[in-house]
């Protein structure tokens, strides 16, 4: 599933194509992939809540996308005449990894297309978890998933998060900073990376913490996703960005996902991996203490 940083990579990306274009017709090829009316009009403005993201119309209406575990959005633009004879399609790709990003499209795993003024922005699911909907730009913070995200890190008081942790206190740390209905935006890297970075251990509970715990907790959860922001993201070879290179944070600046068996950067003891909260997870067996 994309991460906070991912999602704001696309919304980035998309922003330099399809920004004032006029939706001309939708095709709806899954009903299951689209909810609501198809309802068309010109682009004003992309903004991302959480991990979805929000297209608004200039007719006071919005299309909400949310790509889940295989969703996928690829636009296809007007020919590039710098190319000459052998032009190319502009294709801006971004999602769950797979040929699509380079294929013909459609194809049998395309469930939405939005055919545009000088362009096709293709929604692709090969598991048919993700969605499109449409409903009135008004009603968007009402939506029932907008609705319970809680604020991002950086938004976020350390009092706030910490009132939270309270009410979940025998949850393990990393369950509960994954839970969007607590602190929205961190997934498995950035929990990660983020619990490693203050020296917590993950299967620490979340009551353990103090109010100092938690202002490490949010500022170090702000800088690793807005260091993966400024790479452009870091789930490896599932998002490329829009001037088609792929997002490096992982290469960049990740201290321990994805690192077992090699030494960690602040004391050298071997990176290991263990399960929390169902979910892989990268510590420092000797950096990363578990709080009483």
């Amino acid at each position: 599933m994309p991460e906070l940083p991912e999602v704001e990579t696309i919304r980035r990306g998309l922003n330099q194509f399809i920004i004032k274009q006029k939706i001309t017709k939708i095709d709806v090829l899954c009903e299951k992939s689209f909810q609501g009316i198809p309802i068309l009009g010109r682009i004003t403005n992309i903004r991302r809540f959480g991990k979805a993201l929000i297209i608004d119309l200039d007719n006071q209406n919005s299309l909400m996308i949310h790509l889940r575990m295989t969703g996928q959005l690829i636009y296809d633009g007007a020919e590039d005449q710098l190319h000459g004879a052998k032009s190319l399609p502009k294709r801006y790709a971004a999602g769950h990894p797979s040929d699509n990003f380079i294929d013909r499209l459609p194809n049998r795993q395309t469930r939405v297309i939005l055919r545009l003024e000088n362009g096709t922005l293709f929604f692709n699911d090969q598991r048919k978890f993700g969605f499109i909907k449409t409903l009135p730009t008004s009603e968007v913070t009402n939506d029932s998933f907008i609705k319970k995200l809680a604020k991002e890190p950086w938004s976020m008081t350390a009092e706030e998060l910490h009132t939270k942790l309270q009410k979940h206190k025998e949850s393990p740390i990393k369950a509960a900073i994954l839970d969007q209905t607590i602190v929205c935006g961190l997934g498995n890297i950035y929990a990660d990376e983020t619990l490693f970075s203050i020296g917590i251990h993950p299967e620490t509970k979340s009551g353990a913490l103090s109010l100092k715990d938690v202002n490490n907790l949010l500022h170090a959860a702000s800088d690793v996703m807005q260091k993966s922001i400024n790479s452009g993201g870091s789930t490896m070879k599932t998002y490329v960005k829009a001037d088609g290179t792929k997002g490096d944070y992982l290469e960049k600046f990740a201290q321990v996902f994805h690192r077992e068996g090699k030494p960690c950067p602040k004391c050298g003891t071997k990176i290991i991996k263990l399960r929390v909260a169902g979910r892989g997870t990268h510590i420092c067996p000797h950096c990363q203490r578990k709080l009483a």
